[in-house]
């Protein structure tokens, strides 16, 4: 063979990936509908009702699927093959509900059949029961049942058996976290009819205040907890700007943005800026906002970010970096209002580094003189704003030669399928019809 030919590969050489991943064994599933080596007939025609169960569903034969499924039932008290019943307690759960769901159609009779499957299903066995009573509680709160599902959740809270284990323990706290939300809106209906009766105080509705104290209890707990609990802490927050507990809901969200067992969450931060801005507290909102640019440099708050920057002395260049930041992603790209930003910045950085403000800028732009210009500043950029956004276009067109020295394929794009826009052009008119210029 000839040297100069490349060498052949073989196949398995030419697909070997590049990491180790190839040695990582995942656990296989357990197939529901494989024969297994010491099945009996009655598991053969419990594997083969489940098929019967699949391909019904899978045409809509609900009516049809719900009679096989009074036959799988009978799988629930097998015990004799070790790990098998849990799983099929699941398959029973799982499948059960999306035949009833669309099985019944008269509206009463589908919820008193859910709650009766739902009860059957939390006495088989114990391991489900914390999650089915929480779906069981969904399933009533979608139908508009929130004292059914604040009484199941209740009782699911008390619930246990024997030693309970990390995941239930998560689960009993995320059970206690619905049943305060729960108190909540029973609290804000309370609120509302309190509004409509022109009455005021914890005398008027003494049951109102209860509920906020059951809520409060449950929701406060959650912080001790470390996770993502939105929803949870905005409903606790609300009660508490309600009875003008003021620097409680500020302590509250501090804490939830700030602890640092706490997972990153940019929407800790908006919601403590929300406030602070709510209720006229400037002090600590420049704070809450630099740490938001950290996180999130995108989001759409750092616009007002870069404007407080400005209106701080000595901030400019920083406020400069902000809007740039915004910027580097896609989604600014044709923002008018974010470039217009960038084009005040720039002056008032102009007016106040006066010669040095060239420098000021290049050194901020270091980092993107290498791709901004092909990414902001090209002729196709030029037309396509020329179509869509014509004082974009006008923005962009100053902002290149300040931006991006040397680089001119926006305006020279600009000045050929809008020439007006130019600012020599103008001035060579001016020059020729006014001589003393």
């Amino acid at each position: 063979m000839d040297d100069t030919e490349p060498e052949q590969m073989s196949p398995n050489e030419e697909d070997e990936p590049l990491d180790d991943t190839k040695n990582i064994k995942l656990p296989k599933a357990v197939s529901l509908f494989t024969e297994t080596p010491l099945e009996s007939g009655y598991h053969k025609s419990t594997r083969t009702c489940l098929q019967y169960i699949r391909e019904a569903m899978l045409h809509h034969r609900w009516k049809e699927a719900s009679e096989y499924m009074s036959s799988y039932a009978q799988s629930l008290e097998d015990t004799a093959q070790g790990d098998v019943p849990p799983l099929m307690n699941e398959v029973y759960w799982r499948v059960g509900t999306e035949i009833l769901h669309h099985h019944h159609q008269h509206p009463n009779s589908m919820m008193d059949a859910q709650n009766s499957f739902y009860a059957q299903m939390k006495n088989v066995g114990v391991k489900g029961y914390l999650l089915i009573s929480l779906e069981h509680a969904f399933h009533l709160l979608v139908n508009g049942q929130i004292m059914e599902a604040h009484q199941q959740l209740s009782i699911a809270e008390c619930w246990r058996y024997g030693k309970i284990s990390q995941a239930e323990h998560q689960r009993i706290r995320l059970i206690q976290a619905y049943k305060g939300m729960l108190d909540y809106i029973i609290w804000c209906d309370r609120k509302s009819k309190l509004a409509v009766s022109e009455e005021s105080g914890v005398e008027a509705d003494p049951e109102m205040h209860l509920y906020f104290r059951k809520a409060s209890v449950s929701l406060m707990g959650i912080l001790n907890s470390p996770g993502i609990w939105d929803p949870f802490i905005l409903c606790y927050v609300d009660m508490l700007e309600f009875y003008s507990d003021l620097e409680g809901a500020e302590k509250v969200l501090t804490d939830y943005a700030y602890d640092s067992t706490f997972p990153p969450n940019p929407n800790a931060c908006i919601y403590l800026y929300q406030f602070l801005k709510r209720h006229d507290r400037p002090e600590n909102r420049m704070n809450v906002l630099k740490t938001l640019h950290t996180q999130v440099p995108s989001h759409e708050l750092m616009l007002e970010y870069s404007t407080l920057l400005l209106q701080s002395e000595g901030c400019v260049q920083t406020a400069l970096e902000v809007v740039l930041d915004m910027l580097d992603y896609a989604c600014w790209k044709s923002s008018l209002a974010v470039w217009s930003h960038l084009k005040t910045t720039i002056i008032r950085l102009k007016h106040q580094n006066g010669t040095e403000f060239r420098s000021v800028v290049s050194g901020t732009m270091a980092t993107r003189k290498d791709w901004w210009p092909s990414y902001h500043f090209t002729s196709f950029h030029a037309q396509n704003d020329y179509a869509e956004n014509l004082e974009l276009m006008k923005v962009k067109s100053l902002l290149e030669r300040k931006l991006c020295p040397g680089h001119s394929s926006y305006d020279a794009a600009v000045r050929k399928i809008y020439p007006d826009v130019s600012p020599q052009k103008k001035k060579q008119k001016r020059s020729k019809n006014d001589p003393k210029e």
